[in-house]
């Protein structure tokens, strides 16, 4: 490392320009009404045929905002936003930062069981949910949780049109329609003063094990990681137009939603992203200066033939995270959106969530990026998390920076393990495993439990399912540890296979192909000793493997 910096990645940043952005924690509904001035017949939401200007978008926060108040929320209430991408999201994340009231994104995806433990653990007391997702949910939820007092009911197509629904009838003391509380609200507002440190949205993290935990992420959390992560794009006020499917009640759509409304950009309200098609026809009416998207998404994207019509001259930026890209799929990939232009990130919910991004000019792309400007991120033994390992070594990766929560929610012993002081600055721990190489480029191994121990020796299940990507018969993959049984202290290297399509050769016979192409790949005891094939493997709503459900299979 240049001896003149203090941090191997401070040189990439000086050769690329790149700066720590000011400490700036101006709430995001004060800076989309700020644009409602500068920038108010820009289009701020596109969904469907619906264009929303930035204008008439802070007028709608404003109502809602209004609307809340009235129903009694106050600064210390928390509010659910029970949705798939629609502009009301957007709309009440614009009214809770007015109010300076919580917000939670509660997942369209969970059971109602699942429903109920996150309203009783947010003590949630007003939830905006659709009523598609009311009518299929609500019912099937045995005590609704006392806290929740309000249900406002909104539909897909409320700012398409003014249509009146029939409200549903569920077990909550007040209901009402989203669209009859809008159009009884004035347009105006005025801005609650918030502190930098007011939780702005309790988000929820799915975890390897256990119970899903909130972590409070604060105004300040969020609004600089917005600003450390787009000083590392070609991000510009009121040029953008921004196209992801990422859903936002996961921190990944969050983020980025927070990214095109600092940046007055048009942003595409995508409320299914398995709809390839309709994805690639709004792209068609807006074409995308940055993308976001999963490796499966976009997969997905170049495959579909109407990607052939979208035009991708003026992409600057095309996100990917949440899983890994390998080589073969960033070829592909950039072969129809133009070459330079992909940027992989990396971060958790917790840390709001980028803290490493690849700089799409001085990109490693077999790495997640360098540290965004104004955050720190080290790689410290897995054992003590105390000793910083050397270049190439792996170890757990840690960051520091305003962009690290405040904790989690009602959990002070968990928050206590994951939030930890060392060398006078408090750091998240995340239990993710990698190396930094010389230059401040983050490689990721593996998760801390993902990690296996085979006869002494560390087992990343990543480096097993990156290297069986190279066999033309398996779509996907995932290694997963179980006790050995034989072997205290070590684990069984189990493999669950998903077979490409048209496949049909005897499953035994594959296996055996597996096991040589494995042992004549990899050290002994990386081999697989246990190998299932699926229909799927498993994902989470973002993309990423979701191990969780295999381990229960094993059980």
């Amino acid at each position: 490392m240049d001896s003149k910096y203090t941090m191997p990645w401070e040189k990439v940043h000086t050769e690329l320009g790149i700066t720590p952005p000011a400490i700036d924690d101006t709430p995001i509904g004060k800076i989309v009404e700020l644009h409602s001035t500068n920038f108010s017949e820009r289009v701020a939401l596109r969904f469907f045929n619906l264009e929303i200007t930035y204008s008439e978008l802070d007028q709608y926060a404003n109502r809602f905002a209004n609307s809340l108040v009235r129903l009694g929320v106050r600064q210390d209430d928390v509010v659910g936003l029970h949705m798939v991408n629609i502009p009301q999201y957007i709309i009440a994340l614009l009214a809770i930062s007015k109010i300076g009231c919580a917000g939670s994104g509660v997942s369209p995806l969970l059971a109602p069981s699942e429903l109920a433990y996150q309203l009783n653990d947010a003590n949630i007391s007003v939830l905006l949910s659709m009523d598609t997702l009311v009518s299929a949910t609500f019912s099937r939820i045995e005590a609704l949780p006392s806290c929740l007092k309000t249900v406002i009911v909104t539909t897909a197509t409320d700012h398409i049109s003014d249509v009146d629904i029939e409200l549903p009838a569920i077990q909550v003391p007040n209901v009402y329609s989203y669209l009859d509380l809008l159009n009884k609200e004035s347009e105006h507002f005025s801005h609650r003063q918030l502190d930098g440190d007011t939780t702005f949205m309790i988000q929820y993290t799915g975890g390897t094990t256990g119970k899903p935990k909130g972590a409070m992420l604060s105004m300040r959390n969020l609004m600089c990681d917005a600003d450390m992560a787009m000083n590392m794009g070609a991000w510009g006020i009121g040029v953008d137009y921004c196209a992801s499917a990422f859903p936002m009640f996961h921190v990944a759509g969050l983020g980025f939603a927070i990214y095109g409304l600092k940046a007055a950009a048009e942003i595409l309200m995508i409320p299914d992203p398995r709809d390839i098609d309709h994805f690639c026809d709004q792209m068609k009416v807006s074409p995308p200066t940055v993308i976001a998207a999963v490796p499966a998404l976009y997969q997905g994207l170049i495959a579909n033939p109407k990607v052939k019509e979208i035009d991708f001259s003026r992409l600057k930026l095309a996100i990917t995270g949440a899983a890994p890209l390998t080589q073969q799929d960033r070829h592909n990939i950039e072969a129809v959106i133009g070459k330079g232009v992909l940027s992989d990130l990396y971060g958790m919910t917790e840390t709001s969530p980028v803290h490493v991004c690849n700089p799409r000019k001085r990109t490693k792309p077999s790495s997640v990026g360098i540290p965004v400007p104004g955050a720190e991120t080290r790689i410290v033994d897995l054992e003590t998390g105390t000793n910083e390992m050397p270049s190439g070594e792996a170890g757990e990766i840690i960051t520091s920076g305003p962009h690290v929560m405040k904790g989690y929610l009602n959990r002070p012993g968990e928050t206590a393990n994951a939030l930890r002081q060392w060398r006078g600055k408090t750091w998240m721990y995340s239990g993710d495993v990698g190396y930094m190489d010389e230059e401040g480029y983050v490689y990721l191994c593996d998760r801390a439990k993902d990690m296996l121990i085979v006869g002494g020796y560390k087992v990343f299940s990543v480096e097993v399912e990156d290297k069986l990507a190279e066999l033309d018969f398996i779509a996907s993959s995932a290694v997963i540890g179980s006790p050995d049984k034989t072997r205290p202290g070590n684990d069984v290297v189990n493999l669950f296979v998903e077979l490409s399509p048209d496949v049909n050769a005897d499953e035994e016979d594959l296996k055996n192909k597996i096991t040589d192409f494995c042992r004549a790949s990899m050290s002994p005891y990386k081999v697989p000793k246990v190998i299932k094939f699926v229909e799927a493997i498993p994902l989470t709503p973002v993309g990423k493997l979701d191990k969780k459900r295999l381990r229960a299979g094993l059980g």
